[in-house]
């Protein structure tokens, strides 16, 4: 359920923070876009179940710590719906547990609370691109920090060229298209193929699904 803009409407917000004076600030800079409209707001997880189910937005900006229902276990209901929301995960720790879980249940990464406004932005619109990575290298530094057993690599991975190998490892590392262009002497459209090709042949739905299966199978 994404949206870039290119159909010709806004990319479709909703907000779930047990704090209305920290809903309201983020709503009122995500109105202030005319790429993005704030469409429903929660105020725990319980209620944004409901919510979303109602007002159907293409993000959600999800609190981890919350009264009635989490924001862990609220994401993995959302995420088992058909053709769920990309939820990114709010929280004030940089280094957070339970976000490096919500992570691995799916969400498309985390933002902290006190991220600059522009910050929020860029990542809000690359999210519902799945053309980017929320802050790769802080995700990828989440996952170092509470790394769990690897698992054994599955056979999909057989599949990938050496080139997509090469990729893959960059990516995995948190290098943005640019920087692994520059490193390897391709333009930045080659690399952007060779990413979709990887997660389309990993069965992965992008970049920080990437990060996880590196760090879950070993491969970093």
């Amino acid at each position: 359920m994404t949206d870039d803009g290119s159909a010709g409407r806004p990319v479709r917000v909703a907000l779930v923070d047990d704090q209305a004076l920290f809903r309201a600030g983020i709503r009122m800079l995500v109105d202030s876009q005319p790429d993005l409209e704030v469409v429903g707001e929660a105020g725990d997880g319980r209620e944004a179940l409901d919510m979303v189910a109602r007002v159907r937005p293409d993000i959600v900006l999800m609190d981890i710590r919350m009264p009635v229902l989490d924001g862990i276990e609220a994401t993995a209901e959302l995420l088992r719906r058909p053709d769920p929301p990309r939820v990114v995960m709010l929280t004030t720790f940089d280094l957070d547990e339970q976000a490096a879980r919500a992570i691995r249940g799916g969400a498309s990464g985390f933002l902290l609370k006190d991220a600059d406004p522009e910050f929020l932005l860029a990542a809000i619109r690359g999210v519902s691109s799945g053309s980017s990575v929320i802050a790769a290298s802080a995700t990828r530094d989440l996952f170092a920090h509470f790394a769990e057993p690897a698992r054994e690599v599955p056979p999909e991975f057989a599949r990938l060229t050496e080139r997509e190998r090469e990729i893959f490892e960059l990516a995995a590392r948190g290098l943005n298209n640019s920087e692994i262009a520059a490193s390897e002497f391709l333009s930045e459209a080659t690399v952007k193929t060779h990413v979709s090709r990887i997660l389309t042949k990993l069965g992965l739905r992008d970049r920080v699904q990437l990060v996880v299966f590196a760090f879950d199978h070993g491969l970093v």
